[in-house]
């Protein structure tokens, strides 16, 4: 299932671009995914479109917790 709004994940240890570039890497690569920006500063990870099961287990299989 597929959904165009944005949806907002937070991910606690996000800190540097490193982890910027691997989840966006890691989500943008899932289908129906329209825009990933991740901020590091909030620790949150923002996504428009996109199954949100998938998307979580994208930025956990990249080796970062989604608090829940």
């Amino acid at each position: 299932m597929t959904d165009s709004a944005s949806t907002t994940y937070s991910v606690p240890e996000i800190s540097c671009g490193h982890c910027k570039s691997t989840i966006e890497a890691a989500v943008q690569g899932l289908g129906d995914v329209h825009r990933v920006e991740v901020d590091i500063d909030a620790k949150t990870v923002t996504v428009d479109g996109g199954d949100a099961a998938a998307i979580v287990t994208a930025i956990e299989d990249a080796g970062y917790d989604v608090a829940r």
